[in-house]
């Protein structure tokens, strides 16, 4: 006649399955997780593109004439991208969700303007010198690669011209 409990030997082995099983099912949230604070800085950037859509209508179809405030940037009178647009839109929008660096904190924003694009008539822009399609170029972007966990190809998102948000690799190097 077998008693009805379990042996110590079943108990390890259940108990071992288990550790497995979390030890594969962690890695995978981690990932899940930086997932969607990407899908959050995506929606992040299509605001601001509504933002920047809004300013374009209201000034001629014309880029404003911005600069990238740095760490150690101690210059509070520069025009940037957050504080050209923020009083259309809230301050957190600038902030994006996977910035573990403190950008947001050092420098008022976790994204970068697109400098090239400084006074440009949107609809006829040059880089370089070179003629640019709409939707061939970054408007803003990561500071940094935020998002590397998800690959080499997923670094960091960015708002293009066309007002599409796409990630990519990353397009400065860290700072």
């Amino acid at each position: 006649m077998r008693p009805d409990a379990f042996t110590l030997v079943e108990l390890m082995v259940v108990v071992a399955v288990i550790g497995i099983l979390a030890t594969l099912a962690v890695p995978a949230m981690g990932s899940a997780g930086e997932r969607a604070r990407s899908t959050a800085c995506q929606s992040n950037l299509r605001q601001m593109g509504l933002l920047l859509r809004l300013y374009l209508d209201e000034n001629g179809n014309r880029f404003p004439t911005l600069q990238n405030r740095g760490r150690d940037t101690n210059e509070v009178d520069l025009r940037t991208a957050d504080s050209v647009l923020t009083p259309r839109g809230p301050a957190r929008l600038w902030k994006c969700p996977s910035d573990r660096k403190n950008l947001f904190e050092d420098t008022g924003s976790s994204y970068f303007w697109n400098n090239l694009l400084n006074g440009q008539v949107a609809d006829r822009i040059r880089l370089l010198g070179i003629p640019m399609q709409e939707a061939g170029f970054p408007v803003i972007s990561d500071k940094s690669g935020f998002h590397a966990v998800l690959g080499p190809g997923r670094a960091a998102n960015h708002l293009y011209s066309d007002g599409a948000v796409k990630q990519f690799f990353v397009l400065k190097p860290n700072p």
